[in-house]
């Protein structure tokens, strides 16, 4: 079975294979550091040159990066990163809450939230409990500091909201707003759709088994 690194090794050698592909993809990159071109910088640049016209999905990712960027840096500032921010923002709302809960409401796997709290709780932001009856169910709840961080921090989610919406229209506000709920209310019965019929969201650890394993079948199949 062909290791991650042993992949990446070869992924190299690929590329070494390639040189002036690679020499013409590094200055190309060593340019737009030289312009000053930063990663939004480079987001305008496809959509209003590129490709104005390429997928709505990817519209969507992008604005949410570009917001995500520009909220970065002003919690850089309080030392506080965009991760801690989304589960800031949940329990601020429904604290105390299940570990599970947490991880549900924020979308993404129990692991990821473990991680996470384990390094707000050194910071002082969150404390866990675990239930004594249950020593899997483990409640979260925020600290003093913790909930005096939503009085510092929702100001500058405000400031960046105010920011990336800029004169735009109120009328195109509230279209873009209906669009946009209407593309999650879309989703969520695609997913019930899927649901029903029997697939599920794997796992991280699932897609990885699954890829490897497809790997292994190719390389029988080419021997």
């Amino acid at each position: 079975m062909t290791t991650f690194a042993e992949g990446d090794r070869n992924g190299r050698q690929c590329a070494s294979h390639e040189p002036k592909l690679w020499e013409a993809m590094t200055k190309a990159s060593r340019q737009k550091r030289q312009r000053g071109m930063g990663p939004t910088q480079e987001i305008v640049r496809h959509w209003q040159f590129t490709e104005p016209r390429d997928r709505m999905a990817h519209l969507v990712r992008d604005a949410t990066r570009v917001v995500t960027r520009a909220l970065q840096l002003r919690l850089a500032r309080y030392g506080v990163s965009v991760g801690h921010w989304h589960f800031l923002r949940i329990l601020w709302q429904l604290e105390p809450v299940t570990q599970r809960e947490l991880s549900r409401r924020a979308g993404v796997m129990e692991s990821t939230t473990s991680a996470a709290l384990k390094s707000m709780e050194k910071l002082g932001y969150i404390k866990r409990l675990q239930d004594p009856g249950d020593r899997k169910s483990v409640t979260v709840s925020l600290t003093t500091e913790g909930r005096r961080l939503k009085g510092v921090l929702v100001p500058l989610a405000e400031e960046v909201n105010h920011m990336a919406l800029g004169s735009s229209a109120e009328g195109d506000i509230e279209a873009t707003r209906r669009v946009l709920l209407s593309m999650i209310e879309n989703a969520a019965k695609d997913e019930a759709d899927f649901a029903e019929a029997g697939h599920t969201m794997p796992s991280t650890r699932d897609i990885r088994a699954n890829f490897a394993n497809s790997l292994v079948a190719r390389r029988s199949v080419q021997h």
